[in-house]
């Protein structure tokens, strides 16, 4: 009983003041079925569910839309190429419109008159081939029974090609696939028409176009912008420049060639070989290359060697002779950079990629060019090309030999006169 009174007047002895009372047990949050949810949850949810629905929206919008980005990037650069002409025009009293139209009714009525001549060539020697093809297959049939000893036919191999199960599937798959080449010959027009428009838009309206653009900027990145569409404009004009003259002196040789081998249609294919082998990168000058071989094959064998060797031999010459000296003022970039974005493009954009990639590489190099600090560089042996600190070269040290030589006889001459 004594001690549960002194524990009963331990429990009522008030507490001193500025004491702190002790500490209770650690008190377990509450996680049952009755825990309230933080309130910064349920907004940080629905933000997540909506940047995840705006993304997934932009992306499929971007994708829907992909084949439109490109065709008004190409309008673009097609607009830049044919600015210097516009504005030429336009400083001697045409108006933007009339002059942007003049300039691609030109290269429209260029365009379908080397369409129409290359396809009435082309009609014409597969007509031919098909007349002569009896011809070739009997000089064919008549050579292997002369060298293998066998007793071939024409009659039985047309038989045997009529009823075999290949052609008659490949007539069947060429019936079937006739729609989806119109198909795809419709969606070239239409995407030819939606480059022409945007082009002819970006071209007529190109000082309302930089004004809009230069209003969302500030002074000092509108000076930026502007010089960069000028350089912009200066090197795809140039390059198209460089490549027109180039083609035409491609042109010119493959035509001198043709006509001294008396090959038909030889300005056709002098301008298909001009055109395809510098605005196609790459694989250009083969692709040329090809359909006067295969002309002139149907002339003589040996005239389609002729026609590679002197292929072969002009795209050496225009490699390394040609092309640095009209590419030197107008896109001057290093082949090896030219080369790789070409393949950078080929991989990002296909053929567009291609064809738009010196240019806009061009473009960015002269741009940076501008902001880069470049230092002068030190006459070390390493960066001349010559060897380290190992000494100097072989081709050094005999120049150096051969200049100690004079001077040695020279001295010793000098010293006999004055013993004499």
């Amino acid at each position: 009983m004594a001690s549960t009174d002194e524990t009963g007047q331990a429990a009522r002895q008030p507490t001193t003041p500025g004491a702190q009372p002790p500490a209770g047990p650690p008190v377990a949050p509450i996680s049952g079925p009755g825990a309230r949810m933080p309130r910064w949850l349920p907004r940080a949810m629905v933000l997540a569910l909506a940047l995840f629905a705006v993304f997934q929206l932009g992306s499929w919008a971007f994708h829907q839309l992909i084949g439109l980005l490109i065709n008004i990037l190409i309008a673009f650069f097609l607009a830049l190429a044919v600015e210097p002409a516009v504005s030429w025009m336009a400083a001697r009293g045409v108006r933007r419109g009339l002059g942007t139209f003049l300039v691609f009714l030109g290269v429209l009525v260029a365009a379908a008159g080397f369409v129409t001549l290359l396809g009435s060539m082309l009609a014409g020697q597969i007509i031919k081939i098909v007349e002569d093809f009896p011809d070739y297959l009997d000089s064919v049939i008549n050579w292997i029974n002369t060298h293998f000893h066998t007793e071939l036919r024409r009659v039985d191999i047309q038989e045997g090609l009529l009823r075999s199960d290949w052609l008659r599937n490949y007539v069947q798959n060429s019936a079937t696939g006739v729609l989806d080449v119109s198909a795809q010959v419709l969606g070239g027009l239409f995407q030819l028409l939606t480059v022409g428009l945007f082009s002819f838009y970006f071209a007529a309206d190109g000082p309302r176009l930089r004004r809009t653009v230069c209003s969302l900027l500030p002074p000092a990145r509108q000076a930026e912008v502007l010089r960069a569409w000028e350089i912009a404009v200066n090197k795809t004009g140039g390059y198209l420049y460089s490549r027109g003259l180039m083609a035409l002196a491609s042109g010119l040789a493959h035509y001198v060639l043709l006509e001294f081998l008396e090959v038909p249609y030889a300005p056709v294919l002098a301008v298909w070989v001009g055109l395809v082998s510098q605005f196609i990168p790459t694989i250009g000058t083969y692709l040329a290359g090809a359909l006067p071989m295969l002309i002139a094959f149907t002339v003589d064998p040996w005239y389609a060697l002729w026609v590679l060797i002197f292929v072969v031999i002009y795209q050496q010459f225009e490699n390394y002779v040609l092309q640095p000296k009209l590419t030197s003022k107008t896109v001057d970039i290093h082949p090896a950079v030219a080369f790789g974005s070409v393949v950078a493009g080929t991989a990002l954009l296909g053929a567009v990629g291609a064809l738009i990639a010196i240019p806009a590489i061009a473009t960015l190099q002269a741009f940076l060019g501008a902001y880069v600090r470049r230092y002068d560089v030190t006459d070390d042996p390493r960066v001349l090309g010559h060897r380290g600190p190992g000494g100097p070269g072989a081709l050094t040290r005999l120049r150096r030999l051969r200049v100690r030589r004079p001077d040695a006889a020279r001295a010793r001459g000098e010293d006999t006169g004055a013993a004499s």
